[in-house]
């Protein structure tokens, strides 16, 4: 039967589904953490940002003439709200509260009405974090950044979590420690005579260097999810480099070894059969063969002995 006629729809469907899901699903993954981070920044960081300058727009309506012409309620608005708030049952506060709400009111419509005004808190948080990079890269900056940085290390709540948030953060965002996560290398773990492919990520801890000496830290990725692994720790003598990028050696881990970079590619040649027997069979004959002679010699020993006995 030909290989066309074992086909059949349900076979057909699964090599279908997988191939198109192994297509789409990194883009659509990709695409949704985008999403995700920039519905964070959005939310926690430009909205904040946002909102206050809605503020302070709100409170320099009375002393800016070009503001008042835009956003200042005339006394109908204020009636209307007054009557409004009369009719709904509720506590009528004073003109100039009133008149301080819908101002913001009028603010908050005008924003509302032009989307790219939502873009400046963006803006603004971007400006932030590079002017404070600025003055904290500087000497002043970086001792006034110590202080502050002590004084967080010793409250209650702060000193247990900052340290590690900031091992982490500089870790991956560092300058002054560049990390060395770019070089993949391969060692033998978990056993001699087995090479696994890992990242260096840096030295050892101070008392794994007391007793490894000159040693260098690991991270061995796992199949099929490499942002799981083992850390491991080995003398620097027994790693050796490899001459492939960070995405290649990910894919490796990823695919279980099936996407293998094509200039690391390595043609297997099947070996012939050879006939011959198993050396277990081969010991099992030898070892019958001794038997039988020494059972052979046995009888003959005990016939010469009866021989003499019967003389």
């Amino acid at each position: 039967m030909s290989q066309t006629s074992d086909r059949t729809f349900k076979s057909d469907f699964k090599r279908f589904f997988l191939r198109g899901l192994v297509i789409l699903l990194p883009t659509v993954l990709t695409l949704w953490i985008v999403v995700k981070a920039y519905q964070f920044v959005d939310n926690s960081i430009a909205e904040p940002i946002n909102q206050s300058i809605r503020l302070g727009i709100t409170k320099a309506i009375p002393t800016w003439g070009l503001l008042q012409k835009k956003f200042e309620p005339n006394e109908d608005a204020i009636l209307a709200e007054e009557a409004k708030l009369k009719r709904d049952g509720v506590n009528v506060p004073e003109q100039p509260q009133i008149r301080g709400r819908l101002r913001a009111q009028n603010v908050k419509q005008w924003w509302d009405t032009h989307w790219y005004m939502d873009l400046i808190g963006f803006i603004v948080a971007v400006v932030g974090v590079y002017i404070a990079g600025v003055l904290l890269g500087g000497f002043f900056g970086r001792q006034i950044y110590r202080k502050i940085e002590t004084v967080i290390t010793t409250l209650p709540f702060f000193k247990q979590v900052y340290p590690y948030v900031k091992q982490i953060v500089d870790f991956l965002f560092s300058d002054d420690k560049p990390i060395e996560f770019s070089r993949v290398v391969v060692v033998e773990y978990p056993r001699k005579g087995i090479w696994s492919v890992g990242f260096q990520t840096g030295g050892p801890m101070k008392s794994v260097a007391e007793e490894a000496g000159d040693s260098v830290t690991i991270f061995i990725p796992s199949s099929p999810t490499p942002f799981t692994g083992y850390t491991i720790t080995v003398p620097r003598s027994e790693v050796r480099e490899l001459p492939i990028t960070v995405e290649e050696a990910i894919r490796f881990a990823v695919s279980a070894g099936v996407l293998v970079p094509d200039h690391q590619l390595v043609t297997i040649k099947p070996k012939e059969d050879e006939k011959r027997l198993p050396i277990a069979n081969q010991d099992e004959m030898t070892a019958g063969g001794d038997e039988d002679d020494t059972i052979v010699d046995n009888k003959d020993t005990q016939s010469e002995n009866r021989r003499r006995n019967a003389s």
